[in-house]
């Protein structure tokens, strides 16, 4: 063992922040006043980190294979570090890209979608309300001053949204993946809108038909468990909203995602799409294990596509995009946020999980997110992942209709009414 153990030291010396190693056995690797200290159960373990496989790692320590002590930032300094290249989706091979498709089409049927979903949305509205703003509004903040808290950047996020959806009083607006209701809600407290929100966690369901009934907005707003297939209907809907929601989707289902919102829509009406996108033009996620580490223990058949391909498929439902804007470094802010909130409440977020399930469940839940939040905030700072916000149109056919000549929708070609 002892080259594996030679090369363990030598990828430590010049890290910073000074990370060390305790091996299998007590012996100590490393500087002597170490920031982040990973202790070592086994071999494999060691190996993994030799070969820079972070996400393995991540998953060793999940599963208490690997010890961690260190803050998670000074954790996810060290762990850009440790790579051995770019971790963003390079394989290109048509029986690569054949196989992520075929897995794609199995992996989105509407009961799996169903069970995706609750497995990662019905951890526990509690635990979530731990480290999310008051709102539980669980999607890239906009943080239109840098000084705004979380909370203040969350309601311009909102804000922000529906300025460039053009809400107006009585429009009837369709929220795609709605979670616990911050969006639907702000567009009808504040807008005035007609709106229906759509879901498929239990526990968002309930609790935004608890927050309809005490804000007074029941026959105005409505929130159902549904999945966005079985929506019924054309051209029933002024403006749609879909935050946070198409990573769930899958590459194979994107036509029909984009096809669904362009029949939902009426012509000249908008769209705006916000969510994540990959860094890596060809499709396929994260290396160096991390994107297995989300799928395993916390969104079980999300999919990125690069905003390319997101477009090209936008295109070919017939809609138009008309502006596009990318929030990436908003993400990162947002991330840190939240991962910063559950830091400073292990021991509540420990006992909020045990309700819902046994002590060492609820520690691996735990170190799962710890690792998850911090880790995607870093894939964002470093451009390895990123999100956008897409405003796309589907044009009426007809010349007269909007602001300038041709524009044949409700888009006035103007960015200047986003800001007012």
């Amino acid at each position: 063992m002892e080259p594996l153990v030679r090369k363990i030291d030598s990828q430590l010396a010049g890290l910073s922040p000074p990370l060390a190693v305790q091996l299998p056995g007590g012996r100590r690797v490393g500087p002597a006043s170490p920031v982040v200290e990973l202790a070592f159960g086994d071999w494999s373990s060691l190996a993994t980190l030799a070969g820079g496989q972070i996400g393995r790692l991540a998953e060793d320590i999940v599963e208490e294979r690997v010890r961690l002590t260190g803050s998670m930032r000074d954790v996810m300094n060290v762990a850009s570090q440790l790579l051995p290249g770019t971790p963003v989706a390079s394989d290109t091979g048509w029986w690569t890209q054949m196989r992520r498709r075929a897995k794609s089409l199995a992996q989105h049927t509407p009961q799996k979608d169903a069970q995706q979903v609750q497995f990662h949305y019905d951890v526990s509205d509690d635990f979530y309300a731990l480290w999310l703003d008051p709102r539980r509004v669980y999607s890239c903040a906009y943080f239109r001053d840098v000084e705004m808290s979380l909370a203040q950047a969350q309601e311009a996020k909102l804000d922000h949204i529906c300025r460039k959806l053009m809400l107006r009083s009585g429009d009837k607006f369709l929220d795609i993946g709605a979670g616990w209701g911050g969006l639907l809600l702000w567009a009808a407290e504040h807008y005035g809108v007609d709106a229906t929100g759509i879901t498929l966690s239990k526990n968002q369901h309930a609790h935004v038909q608890r927050l309809i009934e005490s804000k007074g907005l029941k026959g105005r707003v409505r929130m159902l468990l549904r999945d966005y297939r079985e929506l019924e209907g054309s051209a029933v809907y002024d403006k749609i909203a879909s935050v946070g929601m198409f990573e769930h989707v899958g590459q194979a289902y994107m036509a029909a995602y984009f096809g669904k919102i362009r029949d939902l829509l009426k012509p000249g009406g908008l769209v705006m799409n916000h969510g994540i996108t990959a860094g890596g033009i060809d499709p396929g996620q994260l290396g160096a294990g991390m994107g297995d580490f989300i799928g395993k223990y916390i969104f079980p058949g999300g999919e990125l596509l690069h905003i390319s391909h997101v477009l090209r498929e936008l295109a070919a439902a017939g809609l138009e995009m008309a502006d596009v804007e990318n929030l990436r470094p908003h993400y990162a802010r947002t991330l840190w946020a939240w991962s910063d909130g559950l830091e400073e409440r292990l021991p509540e977020a420990q006992r909020v999980l045990e309700t819902t399930g046994s002590a060492p469940d609820a520690a691996k839940v735990l170190r799962a997110y710890r690792l998850y939040l911090a880790g995607c905030a870093m894939c964002f700072e470093r451009n390895w992942i990123s999100l956008h916000q897409i405003l796309a149109t589907w044009p009426d056919g007809h010349m007269e209709s909007g602001r300038l000549h041709g524009a044949q929708s409700a888009y006035p070609f103007n960015r200047e009414y986003m800001y007012r």
